[in-house]
């Protein structure tokens, strides 16, 4: 048993479908403020960096906490969620015909350290998008793609936006599971 440090719904069902058994206690940190304090690094070690801050937030006692998150960037500018449908599809002009670059993190902590981390990265190539298909594709993923970080959901819809993705599946949905699975047999949490 282990603890997942969010409230993602594809990170619940990554680990759900693995066969993983967790508990979910959605970290409390102000992402934000901690972003804001690391300056300007590199998106992947921020999205390290809040893997871990949320892996420690929770005091699991002797249950290891995995804490994950994802940042996005285009043409070396870092993008958050949609705060609303306009913020979407202005979101989905500018990364038309534009390569994403999507870091995925996670760590696991024991007793409140770090005793695993790990980063991975995925780089989507979003095809040229007219005016109609954004409106079409909001239509139908809308409100769902306002919890995802470029405004998609590759398991569904969202895979229309792309041309080309180099990486992990899993890095793409979030979380780079394979590793984080690995590092669970590691501390026994899982059977080798």
């Amino acid at each position: 048993m282990i603890i997942l440090a969010s409230k993602s719904a594809s990170r619940r069902a990554m680990l759900a479908d693995a066969g993983v058994e967790f508990d979910v206690m959605p970290a409390a940190i102000d992402e934000r403020a901690l972003e804001a304090s690391l300056g300007d690094v590199p998106p992947a070690q921020v999205a390290l960096e809040l893997a871990k801050a949320k892996a420690v937030s929770i005091d699991g006692g002797e249950v290891p906490v995995l804490g994950s998150d994802s940042v996005l960037s285009v043409a070396g500018e870092r993008f958050d969620k949609p705060t609303s449908r306009v913020q979407a599809q202005e979101h989905l002009r500018y990364f038309s015909g534009k390569e994403m670059v999507l870091d995925s993190a996670a760590a696991v902590s024991l007793g409140g350290y770090v005793r695993w981390e790990h980063g991975a990265q995925a780089r989507l190539t979003v095809r040229n998008l007219s005016e109609d298909f954004i409106e079409r594709y909001l239509r139908a993923e809308w409100p769902e793609v306002a919890q995802c970080v470029g405004v998609f959901r590759i398991e569904a819809m969202g895979v229309q936006l792309f041309e080309k993705i180099e990486g992990d599946y899993f890095t793409v949905l979030g979380m780079p599971l394979l590793p984080v699975l690995g590092a669970l047999r590691e501390l026994e949490e899982l059977p080798a």
